[in-house]
């Protein structure tokens, strides 16, 4: 693979209300100074996997392999793309409890595409005034309540 020069910058959040229960995503995608905004649902879901979701969504709407700074309030999907998925990996998907990993197919769709692109995963408090975070937050959110 060539290493990608096009440096993009995604902010994603997740958001359920109820967990499980109703849930959304939302995203933001910064490339040469176009912001695009991308949100969706689910009727029966987890935050966890909105968390996952948003980030799947985003990468995915990338149209070629890029250099990505990823930014998201969801420790779960950072510690899990930074930490975990090596030792997921080499144990066959189960965690240090031997447990199986929980939402595997969505982490298997984000090591597909982390291999695609070069991405930092960045972590960012929930609810501190970050202004994407925030944006993405209220996307999230707004997604849940359109749900028909």
């Amino acid at each position: 693979m060539t290493t990608p020069t096009k440096k993009i910058e995604i902010f994603t959040d997740g958001a359920c209300k109820g967990n499980p229960g109703p849930g959304g995503y939302g995203c933001l995608i910064r490339n040469n100074g176009q912001t695009q905004e991308i949100k969706g649902s689910e009727r029966d879901t987890t935050n966890n996997i909105m968390e996952l979701t948003a980030a799947i969504v985003a990468l995915e709407h990338l149209p070629e392999p890029s250099r990505v700074d990823l930014t998201t309030d969801s420790q779960y999907l950072v510690k899990g793309m930074t930490e975990w998925l090596p030792g997921w990996i080499r144990k066959n998907w189960m965690t240090a409890s031997k447990q199986p990993v929980k939402n595997k197919p969505l982490w298997q769709k984000l090591d597909r595409l982390n291999k695609t692109h070069k991405i930092s995963w960045l972590w960012v408090r929930g609810h501190s005034g970050h202004p994407e975070n925030e944006r993405a937050d209220y996307l999230a959110n707004q997604a849940i309540l359109e749900m028909k």
